[in-house]
């Protein structure tokens, strides 16, 4: 499971920083209010990869997940991109823990 979900919150915070550059460009929101949401954020998404082990890390991803849904009242198109995410770490948390599962079977 530590592997999909970790590459699915990499490419989360990659995500994360670049729809903050767009909406620099389309939108009148400050540049310094679309940091103070974007970087922290992208930046929890790479921390939470090296705790994915620890028994309230898929809890915290998918806190993670609804502050990205939320960032849509900010940048509408964000409604989207988060619904996408959250189905992908659903999919990543299901198929990692049937993997595991079949792992430990197999040992």
């Amino acid at each position: 499971m530590r592997a999909l979900c970790s590459t699915h919150l990499i490419g989360e915070a990659i995500v994360i920083c670049l729809a903050a550059l767009v909406a620099m460009s389309l939108t009148d929101i400050s540049t310094g209010t679309l940091w103070a949401v974007a970087g922290p954020s992208a930046v929890l998404c790479i921390l939470l990869c090296g705790k994915l082990s620890a028994p309230w890390a898929v809890p915290a991803g998918w806190a993670l997940q609804v502050a990205l849904i939320a960032a849509g009242f900010v940048v509408p198109m964000m409604f989207v991109v988060g619904v996408i995410f959250a189905a992908i770490w659903y999919a990543c948390v299901r198929v990692g823990r049937t993997i595991d599962a079949a792992k430990a079977a197999h040992s």
